[in-house]
């Protein structure tokens, strides 16, 4: 089964993405912060990771450099959400090493 990490301060969008996935078949971990994330990154080695760009504390900019720099976690395909998606932002996500960016609000 393959296991996705979803980081995200808010948490009624981590438990709408958490059962999404969970009904497609995934094993979802959930972080409310980018410093757990980069923790549960690091110990759970998922599949991938879905990070929103603007969180209290460590933003998602920061959370993805972080994870880049470290060898275990690098290779981690990593998708930014963000409700905020504008042509500069999402510049900086893919020159930091994010795979892809996901708009919210989500559709199905």
């Amino acid at each position: 089964m393959k296991k996705v990490l979803i980081i995200d301060d808010e948490e009624p969008v981590r438990a709408l993405m958490s059962l999404a996935l969970r009904q497609r078949g995934y094993e979802v971990i959930e972080a409310e912060d980018g410093e757990k994330g980069i923790e549960l990154a690091r110990r759970e080695l998922p599949d991938v990771i879905i990070c929103d760009v603007r969180m209290k504390g460590l933003d998602g900019y920061s959370t993805l450099s972080a994870l880049r720099k470290d060898p275990t976690t690098a290779a981690i395909p990593f998708i930014l959400t963000t409700g905020y998606a504008d042509s500069e932002g999402m510049r900086l996500g893919m020159e930091l090493g994010a795979d892809d960016y996901l708009p919210k609000p989500f559709t199905d």
